[in-house]
């Protein structure tokens, strides 16, 4: 998992991301990955699993 840190109390999971972090341009170059799984992942000592993923637009650089 990269930037994705997640908590369970009862039966409420709570996911935490930083939305200032980068990791990279997606598979098809139009976004910036921000946070992700990698795929699907069970949660600790629950029958759920989840998968995540979050990206934003990358800023195109100026020619000026």
């Amino acid at each position: 998992m990269k930037n994705v840190e997640m908590k369970i109390e009862g039966n409420v999971l709570t996911i935490r991301i930083d939305l200032t972090k980068e990791y990279g341009p997606s598979s098809s170059g139009k976004t910036i990955i921000v946070a992700t799984t990698e795929g699907n992942v069970a949660l600790p000592d629950r029958d759920e699993k989840i998968g995540l993923n979050v990206y934003k637009k990358e800023h195109s650089k100026s020619k000026y």
